[in-house]
């Protein structure tokens, strides 16, 4: 059974998507997203390979299945961002000596390198990505987004 229109337009009156959470949430990555391509020195890396690089960095011999839970990012769109480290000499992908089916990826010299390079940019990224909110506000910031990415988390 169908609502009457009438009835489907009183309950989306109220709806105001530029005001859900969701929403807000995309913008404010959006405007992350952008900081990070004007600040970052090396047009080429993006804030996906950024991550996936430090990511690869901190857990050396890291499967693309590990790669995709600590970083957050879809199996599909891991092995993309994947293969253009290892296009740019950033990363080594290579068969697991113990499980041939397994394949783990390590960061090269050069991979550490822009790492490093890199790091004082995404702090000043991280800086310009809180904007105006005060001490206060980013603890709150991070103490809210965690808290929402724990509950998805635990379900």
């Amino acid at each position: 059974m169908s609502r009457a229109p009438v009835q489907a337009s009183r309950v989306s009156d109220d709806y105001r998507f530029n005001e859900q959470i969701g929403h807000l949430l995309r913008r404010a990555y959006q405007r992350h997203v952008a900081i990070f391509q004007q600040a970052i020195p090396d047009s080429q890396l993006t804030a996906a390979q950024f991550v996936t690089l430090c990511a690869v960095r901190d857990q050396q011999g890291a499967s693309l299945n590990d790669i995709a839970k600590i970083t957050a990012i879809d199996q599909a769109t891991i092995r993309g961002v994947v293969e253009r480290l290892q296009t740019r000499g950033l990363i080594v992908v290579a068969r697991d000596a113990n499980d041939g089916r397994k394949v783990t990826v390590t960061t090269t010299e050069e991979g550490n390198a822009l790492v490093e390079r890199t790091v004082p940019f995404a702090h000043d990224i991280t800086e310009q990505t809180f904007g105006p909110l005060n001490p206060a506000e980013r603890v709150a910031m991070i103490y809210l987004l965690r808290k929402m990415i724990d509950a998805s988390d635990a379900s």
